[in-house]
């Protein structure tokens, strides 16, 4: 009966995925409903804190590369078991908001997580996710989740050509399919007909002060054709200083042990942070 009970459950799961354009095995499943019960608790007034009490909640979560980019459409693809630095970020704002909407329910937890990686909140092709950081967040404040505060603390705007994806068609599966490919342009293309603000690195420590623990924080680049390279949440450790917490390509799920200032200067290609301050609908 048991194994017949186990069964029932994944097909169960798997019809439900496919539905909803859903990636996600029953493993999945039941480590976002664990995660649902592990967080319960750690809503607190300041929400940034939240999102970042949430976010340890992941330290030692293996670095995966490209979970995203599984099957020949596009899904809604739910992976806690490994993850990069865009998807560390997605998951740890899903779950708070949903603590901060006094949400408990994995249906909530896809709704939240569309609603962050899509453009206008929705799934609608390889094309309608925010690949480029840049325009996650443009398009994540534009839906009243989050404030882009870098020209508040010191950021300058900046123009640069945006192509990376375009440029480098062959390293993305996806982009073999024209229609796909010539969406990104157009993505691409409005991104080019926007300044973004970057606070550059040299100036980052005198402003420092200014970021908060739970802000997100997008490390700019000088790659041509790109914009955004990492990405992980800001956290106020015992040194009075503002650390990353993040996926990092290294292995896994930390906090940085040098502050962000002075790790930023081991990271190659780094020009600066573009900075976002989460806010709760």
């Amino acid at each position: 009966m048991k194994k017949l009970t186990v069964l029932l459950s994944a097909i169960f799961a798997f019809q439900i995925s496919s539905a909803q354009k859903i990636t996600c095995s029953p493993k999945d499943r039941q480590a976002v409903e664990a995660k649902i019960e592990e967080i319960d608790g750690l809503l607190v007034n300041d929400f940034g804190e939240t999102l970042v009490a949430v976010g340890k909640t992941f330290l030692g979560t293996p670095y995966v590369a490209k979970t995203l980019e599984i099957g020949k459409t596009e899904s809604l693809v739910v992976n806690l078991h490994g993850l990069d630095c865009t998807t560390f970020v997605e998951n740890v704002f899903a779950f708070s908001l949903m603590l901060k909407n006094d949400k408990d329910s994995f249906d909530d937890f896809i709704e939240k997580l569309e609603t962050i990686r899509y453009k206008n909140g929705k799934l609608n092709g390889y094309a309608s996710r925010l690949h480029y950081f840049s325009e996650w967040i443009d398009n994540n404040e534009k839906k009243g989740l989050l404030k882009d505060i870098t020209s508040e603390i010191g950021g300058k705007p900046t123009t640069k050509t945006i192509n990376f994806m375009s440029a480098h068609r062959d390293l993305y599966l996806f982009l073999s399919d024209e229609e796909n490919f010539e969406k990104i342009k157009a993505s691409e293309a409005y991104l080019n007909n926007e300044a973004i603000c970057i606070l550059a690195q040299d100036e980052i420590e005198a402003n420092e002060h200014l970021i908060r623990s739970g802000d997100i924080i997008a490390l700019t680049t000088a790659i041509e054709g790109l914009d955004i390279t990492h990405t992980g949440i800001a956290i106020k450790e015992k040194d009075g200083r503002i650390h990353l917490l993040h996926a990092s390509t290294v292995g896994e799920v930390v906090v940085s042990k040098l502050p962000l200032t002075d790790y930023l200067k081991k990271v190659k290609n780094n020009t600066g942070i573009m900075v976002a301050r989460p806010i709760a609908p």
